[in-house]
């Protein structure tokens, strides 16, 4: 596993694109060790550490509360290069962002500027939403997760399935329902008593971002840590989940620059060819060189794609600093990101492909760990099935049937 060295040091010099040279340096450093640390399954503790250190997690903050005041643009083109060198560690970023904008960014109690005081720190928080028998997914009120009253606060108690990032955090956003049928979200430590992350994730891709279970066994909530849904907060507002949507497609989006990363290298190093092949030279072969073309051409979309997504996402943002009405652009952003995502899923899988056609039967060796990329992309595109957001859209641009704006858009 790598070392820290004195030269990834970074201590929130700005927005990303002021002076992009540390975070890359820093990036650079996590990405040498990310093949290894999957193939070995050694969980990315020192990658996430000196995130901390940089806080990453505090961009989106103002930076008059200590943070970058980075614009989601400049957030995902850095977390894009993030996700190249590792998937799995910008992953676990996802649910951080998320917990941070709707409930630390514009503070509007004295325990949510605690929570961004934290994140200004460098804390990383966790997410726990996801319920095993829940049905319909991403729908009404927690059932395997409840919140009781107990005194001037309450309890805690249930089951989570998928809590990514969470396994490495230092507080987390749990969804629960009450008896009376009621939603919340809960923020508090990963270390209460009570509460117990089980790395138990057995998914194809996503190896080492801690996407497994969580139990809640009495765990005790203050009051002012249960947030209960409301139409103009946290996830009532109307496409509340829109940013943690493009956040998982930057994540792809990533994974198809790192698979060119991998195949430029591939084509570099290679020694021989078939006797067949139009040149001896693998470097000098156009049909080497045409999959290089294509592998690119697949990043350059992804990436063009993501930020397009992101600056509809950053028009409702300024909208909403400025107590401006939303609602209309919050729906265009939505659409924004999924059809990105319908888009880059498909690319990211094609290149995953493409990356073999570079490399031979050589490039699919184990001990090389080449087809982590396709495997990561492939998991992250399963989660929410691209087939319902073309329905979805074209539902919209056919009929004017407004996007779902709950879960998953």
């Amino acid at each position: 596993m790598n070392k820290p060295v004195t030269d990834v040091s970074v201590r929130l010099p700005g927005p990303p694109v002021a002076d992009p040279a540390p975070w890359r340096r820093l990036i650079a450093h996590i990405g040498r060790g990310s093949s290894e640390r999957e193939h070995q399954r050694i969980l990315p503790f020192e990658a996430l550490d000196l995130l901390r250190e940089a806080r990453f997690g505090a961009l989106r903050l103002a930076k008059e509360d200590g943070g970058a005041g980075a614009s989601f643009r400049e957030l995902y083109a850095l977390a894009l290069e993030l996700a190249a060198a590792d998937a799995n560690v910008a992953h676990i970023f996802r649910n951080h962002f998320t917990v941070a904008e709707q409930f630390t960014r514009i503070p509007t109690d004295a325990r949510a500027r605690e929570w961004q005081q934290q994140v200004r720190d460098g804390a990383l928080f966790g997410l726990a939403s996801t319920e095993a028998n829940a049905s319909p997914a991403g729908g009404g009120v927690p059932t395997d997760t409840v919140l009781s009253p107990d005194g001037d606060g309450f309890r805690l108690d249930g089951v989570k399935y998928y809590s990514t990032g969470t396994l490495f955090a230092d507080a987390m956003l749990v969804r629960a329902g009450t008896r009376d049928g009621r939603v919340a979200s809960v923020i508090i430590p990963t270390k209460r008593e009570g509460l117990e992350v089980v790395d138990d994730w057995d998914g194809a891709g996503q190896r080492l971002t801690g996407s497994g279970t969580t139990r809640f066994h009495s765990v005790r909530v203050e009051a002012d840590e249960a947030i209960f849904d409301t139409p103009d907060r946290g996830y009532g507002l109307a496409y509340s989940n829109t940013q943690a949507q493009l956040f998982l497609t930057t994540v792809v989006a990533g994974i198809v620059r790192g698979v060119l990363e991998d195949a430029i290298a591939l084509v570099t190093r290679r020694k021989r060819s078939f006797y067949y092949a139009p040149t001896p030279n693998p470097v000098d072969d156009p049909f080497l060189q045409q999959t290089i073309g294509q592998i690119a051409s697949h990043a350059f979309a992804a990436e063009a794609i993501v930020l397009a997504a992101a600056d509809a996402l950053d028009r409702v943002s300024r909208a909403r600093d400025r107590n401006e009405p939303a609602d209309a652009l919050a729906a265009d952003a939505a659409r924004a990101a999924a059809q990105a995502k319908i888009v880059v899923d498909e690319l990211s899988l094609r290149a995953g492909t493409l990356l073999f056609e570079a490399g031979g039967a050589s490039a699919t060796e184990r001990s090389v760990n080449l087809d982590r990329h396709w495997r990561n992309a492939r998991t992250i595109a399963a989660h929410n099935p691209a087939s319902y957001k073309a329905q979805a859209i074209g539902a919209l641009l056919v009929k004017g049937t407004p996007l779902p704006s709950k879960g998953f858009f």
